[in-house]
């Protein structure tokens, strides 16, 4: 039967990659932690690592099994805070998502909901693979992305693969998203010729740098310019100092951006499905639930 120390122990050593780095840090010897994990991987009938001159990396078998591990030993912790520790437990919850303004300012009013009571909330906005893996890997109780026509397939393939379902919130148009001094800001609608002088900003999806990946729709289109940014704020510089340009849902957050820059409708048939992920058989938390009931508030920008 397998043991907490036996996850524990597998924990550790995929966080550190090192038997001997891992032993130091549960503060057993090396050989027992080295036998601890070949009776698990005996136990389970899976290689949970792969070893090699180069150290140790999990298997993609392994890679499932620790995000299980992940998360029997985190609700033990909650079990044994609650009924043995008697601590009062602070509320928990994390969501990674693409860079959506809207989702961040969701999570803000989720804050002030909770007003001074305890609790441990984290947000992340991130790249499309990493917000997959870290719903897969429990890091996150939901993530939140977009599907269209064109990544459709593919996307919910890796959902499938990771354990993973998706569920829409609401569907958008396409906007193009500007600085208000931007020579085309006028517009009531913008083709998608009036945009080839300009340069088209996109979100860098590091090595997973797939169309599929890509957080903007048309990612496959033959821009002229194109220039990938990280993190929202330098997005937002650059539209200024280059009179740059993205695609986007068209719902804005002058709260947290400002009020300089503008949402205008592209001449496109294109759709997008904003939706958020979680694991497949685990139910949301309610304070999950009392978000996805704020974003929902969302839709409301959608049909106006």
């Amino acid at each position: 039967m397998i043991s907490l120390n036996q996850l524990r122990y597998a924990i550790a050593l995929s966080d550190e990659r090192s038997m001997n780095t891992a032993a130091a840090k549960l503060f057993i010897s090396q050989p027992s932690l080295s036998a601890a994990i070949k009776e698990l991987e005996e136990e389970t009938g899976i290689d949970i690592f792969r070893r090699s001159n180069r150290g140790i990396t999990l298997t993609p078998e392994g890679v499932e099994f620790i995000g299980y591990a992940r998360q029997v030993i985190e609700q033990y912790s909650l079990l044994e805070s609650r009924y043995i520790s008697h601590e009062t437990l602070k509320d928990r919850f994390a969501v990674s998502t693409q860079h959506y303004s809207f989702v961040v300012e969701a999570f803000v009013k989720l804050v002030k909901l909770y007003g001074m009571d305890e609790y441990d909330l984290a947000v992340k906005e991130t790249k499309t693979n990493e917000i997959i893996s870290d719903v897969k890997d429990f890091r996150s109780e939901m993530g939140i992305l977009y599907e269209n026509d064109f990544n459709k397939k593919v996307l919910e393939k890796i959902f499938a693969e990771n354990g993973l379902s998706f569920h829409p919130l609401f569907d958008c148009s396409i906007y193009v998203y500007l600085w208000k001094g931007h020579p085309l800001s006028g517009k009531k609608e913008i083709v998608m010729e009036e945009l080839e002088e300009y340069p088209c900003l996109s979100f860098s999806q590091g090595q997973n740098n797939s169309f599929y990946f890509a957080e903007e729709v048309l990612s496959t289109y033959e821009y002229k310019r194109t220039i990938k940014a990280n993190d929202r704020a330098t997005m937002l510089n650059l539209m200024r100092g280059l009179n740059g340009f993205t695609l986007c849902s068209g719902i804005i957050s002058e709260n947290l951006n400002g009020d300089d820059y503008c949402a205008i409708p592209l001449k496109s048939p294109e759709k997008m499905t904003v939706g958020y992920i979680k694991r497949k058989g685990i139910p949301l938390s309610p304070i999950a639930k009392q978000y996805l009931e704020i974003l929902s508030e969302y839709e409301k920008q959608v049909l106006s």
